[in-house]
């Protein structure tokens, strides 16, 4: 008989199991809380795997937080002989900075979709820039930061270097595509990008509206005036006084970010100006963002104020408005032109003194507005995202304007009103805005260099007289675009339309009630509000209403489709926007191709010189010094021997200037300003024999306190060693100085 198993035996073997199961489910329990809590910590933290985009199959969370990131970072070029853009003025080349260039990039995720909005205090995104930024993004990212889903924009400085251009009028106007020009823009808006990306957190987004006044005029009210008097009559203004803001925080509340829109042109710093300068626009940003990062140096700090440009064709802060520089009388009001002196002569100013002061106070107002809206947005953006893209050559579009007439838009071309310039910055010929019939003179000249316009072309543009048929020039490279970006991205109940060029007031107002139509076609964008960024993606001069342009004072001549180029536009956009309400995205074409010109650039702008110094002199040394004494609201001037800013190389993130104030406590030198303060002024000099001085000014604020200071500059000089180029740094140090309530201390 076999002998029994011990009954303990199969107890033991129960337990045995009971233990193998409990292992099992603690292994499971444990994995399943590993997983989620690496899932949360991937959500707050997506810099943890940043070229994966999210899944396209995943569901979005329209109500649950935002992930946000927010970036900054300086874009600012060579501070030295390369052009400045904005009022194709070749005398005007920069020689020193007023205020550092920055790009500031907000990131928003709601789960399943992304949208990256950059505005960059530059005078507009040209097509090269935003190719090459592309490229940039798809090396480090991959998929993940697109052409449909990053807007690019430009605040419309017309101080910043230019040179960052591919076709050949900017080229021409801008001493060529200069490679030290563009990397600086390149390398700054992918790493404000970068810095959004690497900080993205859940948030919350809020919206405020408010309108500011006394802050801009209409630069062409007659122009604005041809428009329907019924339409005309909906609007309590021929500018658009509204600003729009987003207010970003975190999940505790604490303000992250903020972003505002509203119409004004940057040209408060005129014509006139040889210093690097963000302008009104970028004052506003430094104001709010030194509130909001209080103890840090411009550029510096988490909060980041982003303001953009909007619907600003027609829109001057110029508040004083047009008059004769040389009588004090008001200009024609037709043309915008002198008795003596022209268009030239007609300037519109204000509402400072001086363009430092217009810039101080349109910037401010601008600031002020934007903060309080910040202050009380009490409005919460929980919606989900979307983002719709096309390329479209736009030389090319039919657009059906009733049940039996179509029309089309043209080849690029500019008219004669373009050369008069605007009352921001007259151009030095003897041009008028509202020219519609040519002129023998410049037209015989223009046919002998480049060729008389096509019958065609001349027909297509009516009433415009062509100075410049652009879409029929192609040498050495085309001088105008075909192929143009329409983009419009949706935050919530927010959409905001990239618009590649200058759009006026009406324009703006037509396209901005066609995309809202569109979208409300869907319940969930019944209470969308469009708002519209200017000079993204790329730039094609100004976009006029149909009415406007018949007038052809300087933006309609520069609209460079033709008369129908607005309702190209709307018909455009309309379709992006039914494609987003319908949800049907994916199936929108993606359009040609734009070129990515590698040959045939050029660059006109010669290597700096090797730098000379006055004998028994080095570079640093102090030919100015500075006074003992000053008084706080005095201003401070100091000369340097100094090299050419452009043997300087990159100088993002760097400064060429230092205002230090002696720590008594600490005992030693603590910087309180660089040159991307709005206290500093730094001023390039270049003289005879190679020889050039840096002269740097601070303006010092009644806040100062009562101390010692120097200031500082830095730079870099180029000598000949042999045959071999040598780039050396220097500096150079002022005397100390006291800043003091009284000159008897």
């Amino acid at each position: 008989m076999a002998a029994k198993k011990p009954a303990c035996c199969g107890l033991s073997t129960l337990e045995a199991s009971l233990v193998t199961m409990f292992i099992l489910m603690t292994a499971v329990c444990v994995t399943l809380i590993t997983l989620m809590a690496t899932h949360k910590d991937l959500t707050a933290h997506p810099s943890l795997d940043p070229t994966v985009p999210p899944s396209p199959g995943s569901t979005p969370r329209p109500h649950t937080p935002y992930l946000i990131g927010v970036g900054r970072a300086d874009c600012t070029g060579p501070p030295a002989e390369i052009p400045l853009m904005g009022y194709a003025n070749p005398q005007q080349t920069a020689a020193g900075i007023h205020t550092r260039l920055y790009s500031r990039a907000f990131i928003i995720d709601d789960g399943k979709r992304r949208v990256v909005f950059v505005t960059v205090d530059v005078g507009m995104i040209s097509q090269r820039l935003r190719l090459e930024v592309l490229q940039a993004l798809e090396l480090k990212y991959g998929g993940l930061y697109r052409q449909d889903n990053v807007l690019l924009s430009g605040t419309h400085t017309h101080c910043g270097p230019a040179g960052y251009f591919q076709f050949t009028l900017f080229m021409i106007s801008s001493k060529g595509y200069i490679k030290s020009a563009i990397q600086p823009l390149v390398n700054g808006i992918v790493k404000s990008i970068d810095r959004a990306h690497s900080q993205m957190r859940p948030g919350r987004i809020f919206r405020s509206r408010g309108d500011l006044e006394d802050s801009s005029l209409n630069r062409s009210p007659h122009s604005y005036l041809n428009n329907p008097e019924d339409e005309r009559l909906r609007y309590k203004s021929n500018t658009d006084k509204q600003m729009t803001v987003l207010k970003f925080t975190d999940l505790d509340g604490d303000g992250i970010g903020m972003i505002s829109w509203f119409a004004v042109h940057a040209v408060s710093m005129n014509y006139t100006n040889r210093m690097v300068s963000s302008d009104n626009m970028g004052f506003a940003s430094y104001l709010l963002e030194q509130d909001k990062n209080p103890g840090e140096l411009p550029g510096q700090g988490g909060f980041v104020a982003g303001f953009s440009s909007s619907n600003l064709g027609d829109v001057s802060p110029n508040t004083r408005g047009p008059h004769c520089v040389n009588t004090g009388l008001p200009c024609d009001y037709l043309n915008s032109s002198c008795p003596v002196g022209g268009t030239k002569m007609c300037q519109a100013f204000g509402p400072g003194n001086d363009m430092f002061e217009s810039t101080k106070i349109i910037g401010h107002n601008i600031y002020r507005k934007a903060k309080e809206l910040y202050a009380n947005a009490v409005e919460e953006l929980t919606g989900f995202l979307h983002s719709a893209h096309q390329w479209v050559n736009m030389t090319d579009v039919t657009v059906q304007i009733n049940n039996t007439h179509t029309v089309r838009t043209c080849k690029p071309a500019l008219g004669h009103s373009f050369a008069a310039g605007t009352i921001d910055g007259g151009g030095d010929l003897n041009f008028t805005q509202g020219a519609v019939d040519g002129d023998p003179f410049w037209d015989g000249i223009r046919d002998a260099l480049v060729g008389a316009p096509s019958n065609e072309t001349q027909e297509c543009h009516h009433p415009k007289p062509i100075l410049f048929s652009t879409g029929e020039m192609n040498w050495p490279l085309p001088w105008h675009p075909q192929i143009v970006d329409v983009q419009i991205i949706t935050i919530g109940s927010v959409a905001v339309v990239a618009v590649p060029g200058e759009i006026t007031t009406m324009s703006g107002r037509r396209l901005r009630e066609a995309v809202k139509q569109e979208l409300q076609s869907n319940e969930a964008f019944r209470d969308t509000e469009v708002v519209i960024a200017g000079l993204s993606n790329m730039y094609t001069h100004y976009i006029t209403t149909y009415e406007e342009y018949q007038v052809q004072r300087y933006e309609g001549a520069s609209t460079i489709y033709g008369p129908h180029t607005l309702s190209a536009y709307i018909q455009k956009y309309r379709g992006l926007a039914r494609a987003i309400a319908q949800d049907q995205v994916s199936e929108l074409p993606v359009g040609p191709q734009p070129p990515f010109f590698t040959k045939n650039l050029f660059n006109l702008l010669p290597a700096a010189s090797v730098d000379g110094k006055p004998a028994n002199a080095s570079f640093g040394d102090v030919l100015q010094q500075v006074y003992p004494v000053y008084r706080q609201g005095e201003v401070v001037s100091v000369t340097f021997v100094a090299g050419n800013p452009r043997n300087s190389g990159d100088v993002r993130d760097k400064t060429f200037v230092t205002v230090e104030i002696y720590n008594n406590v600490t005992e030693s030198w603590e910087v309180v300003h660089t040159d991307a303060s709005w206290e500093t002024r730094f001023h390039w000099l270049k003289g005879s024999n190679r020889r050039s001085n840096a002269t740097v000014e601070w303006f010092i604020p009644l806040t100062a306190p009562n101390a010692s200071y120097r200031i500082r500059h830095f730079g870099h000089h180029k000598q000949m060693n042999g045959l071999q180029p040598v780039i050396t740094p220097y500096e150079g140090v002022s005397d100390i100085f006291r800043v003091a309530a009284s000159f008897y201390y």
